[in-house]
């Protein structure tokens, strides 16, 4: 598909931990961003356009490696214009919507293989 209809852009990778503000200032020394958002449940790091974002999970624990059972470590946050639209296309190249949502503002798809991924309206990211 061209990007020039894609229906989405990625808009964050958002990766699962422990300690979300101790994750960002690593990363963004690491990197050399800023850290934009940094609170015990969630943090920021801006690379100039681009940005990872870190949620903290409950009893969140280190994947092993080589990792035998290929459990989920980042998701994807996509930013779209219009989540229903964007919604439609997406299942329509694959992707399925599992039953359980956790929330209204956003979407939770799981890609072909099962890799879940959330749809954002694109005007929450500024």
């Amino acid at each position: 598909m061209p990007a020039s209809t894609a229906p989405a852009t990625l808009a964050m990778t958002t990766i699962d931990c422990a300690d979300p503000s101790a994750e960002a200032r690593f990363w963004a020394a690491a990197l050399g961003g800023e850290v934009a958002h940094a609170q015990d449940e969630y943090a920021m790091v801006t690379l100039g356009e681009q940005r990872i974002g870190f949620g903290r999970v409950e009893d969140w624990t280190a994947p092993e490696w080589p990792n035998p059972h290929g459990t989920k470590q980042f998701h994807f946050d996509l930013a779209v214009e219009d989540l229903a639209a964007a919604e439609a296309a997406l299942t329509g190249l694959g992707a399925t919507r599992p039953a359980d949502q956790p929330s209204t503002d956003w979407v939770v798809l799981l890609d072909p293989a099962g890799h879940p991924f959330c749809l954002t309206k694109a005007a929450n990211w500024g």
